[in-house]
């Protein structure tokens, strides 16, 4: 008798409606961050999202080198149709 022998890649977790790199925020969730995850923003991938919202179509990127007074960088919000997937 032969084992067989299946290799699955481990399930990665649903996409939030809500997600954040920032690890101080309420909507970080570690888990998704295991993986590569791309965000796709009125049909061009982006690279410097810190946030995103689906519902509300927004993200938030960097604003070049500024940084607040506690050494945080400056976010714009930006509107239009936001997907995330994994890369």
């Amino acid at each position: 008798m032969t084992e067989e022998t299946t290799t699955t890649a481990p399930e990665r977790p649903a996409l939030p409606d809500h997600l954040s790199t920032d690890v101080r925020s309420p909507h970080h969730v570690a888990a998704i961050f295991e993986h590569d995850v791309g965000i796709r923003f009125n049909d061009k991938e982006r690279f410097d999202v810190a946030e995103y919202c689906i519902s509300e179509g927004w993200i938030k990127v960097p604003v070049g080198n500024k940084v607040d007074r506690k050494g945080n960088p400056l976010m714009i919000k930006l509107k239009g149709k936001v997907e995330p997937f994994y890369k």
